[in-house]
């Protein structure tokens, strides 16, 4: 059988808006094989994300938060495909809920492919070093260096980081399950945090 990876495991889900184990799973009863493993969600009822992401999000809100002290704002722009859904309570609370993690959370990106390459470099670098320093053997450290990086990831990008309120779930999967309940394709457009005398912090999806 085909040893299934991190990174296959994302792009399936990137692919299809299904969750992380059940891409795993289809992976493997595909034995890695990417094509397969999207008809198998297909029968199993579980890339309908997929169909939702190809539809235009042209509608939405622009939701702001505060904090009481007036030292960090956020603003971000939700997207979903109508004014109907865009103007329903639960699209509302979900947009609030969004501003108020990143408020907590603090992320610098929206997906790690705004991450300038030059700032996962440097982190490589740390964590090369670190593993160097402490001994450990070669062929294990650029393991070790990867897993940092991907911790690095979950750390400052937005989509990947876990809910403030669920970490059990990342953003990413948060949104995928809230486009289902409502049945439309919502897209987190850009966002931007403030904090009183420091460069504001933004991320604007391409997606």
């Amino acid at each position: 059988m085909a040893e299934i990876n991190a990174s296959m495991i994302k792009d399936l889900r990137d692919k299809t808006g299904a969750g992380m184990m059940d891409c795993k799973k289809a992976l493997q009863e595909s034995n890695g094989d990417v094509d397969k493993a999207v008809a198998w969600l297909r029968k199993k009822g579980m890339s309908s994300a997929a169909k939702r992401a190809g539809r235009a999000a042209s509608e939405g809100a622009i939701e702001s938060y505060i904090h009481s002290n007036g030292k960090l704002a956020v603003l971000l722009e939700l997207n979903c495909e109508t004014d109907f859904v865009a103007r329903n309570d639960d699209f509302k609370n979900f947009a609030k809920d969004l501003a108020l993690h990143i408020a907590a959370e603090a992320p610098l990106y929206t997906t790690r492919e705004e991450v300038p390459a030059e700032a996962i470099e440097k982190e490589r670098e740390i964590a090369r070093t670190s593993a160097k320093e402490s001994g450990k053997p070669d062929n294990v450290i650029e393991k070790i260096v990867d897993g940092k990086v991907e911790k690095f990831f979950a750390e400052v990008c937005l989509m990947e980081q876990k809910f403030f309120r669920d970490a059990d779930k990342t953003i990413r999967e948060l949104i995928a399950e809230q486009a289902a309940k409502m049945g439309e394709n919502l897209q987190l457009a850009r966002f931007v945090r403030w904090t009183l005398g420091e460069t504001a912090s933004q991320g604007g999806s391409e997606e």
